[in-house]
């Protein structure tokens, strides 16, 4: 059966949105994982799975989607975990407009 792109997105893209926000508050912001599990309303352990690489496995090396990631990850630290939803629909969008996650998702629907 045809995945649709909000599917492949939900199973691979939010992990690897996750993880590179959480990423980026621990390694450009200096947050602990206990800080970072707060700031994005999820486990510590949870945290420490995409930390370690066991969740979220695929890579984004686009230059200008992992600087929209940091912003995402400042505003999500500034402003509360209010903003988790909205920054993550925001970095999935540029994820989907970049079409980088469309040459891993063969059956996906754009």
């Amino acid at each position: 059966m045809k995945r649709t792109t909000c599917e492949f997105m939900m199973w691979n893209g939010l992990p690897v949105i996750r993880r590179e926000i959480a990423d980026s508050m621990i390694n450009d912001f200096g947050l602990s994982q206990k800080e970072t599990a707060e700031k994005l309303g999820i486990t510590p352990a949870a945290v420490c799975q995409y930390v370690s690489g066991k969740r979220g496995r695929l890579e984004i090396t686009d230059e200008h989607i992992l600087i929209e990631i940091q912003a995402s990850a400042e505003r999500i630290i500034n402003n509360g975990n209010e903003n988790v939803l909205s920054e993550t629909c925001r970095i999935c969008k540029i994820l989907r407009a970049s079409k980088k996650f469309s040459l891993i998702c063969k059956s996906c629907d754009d």
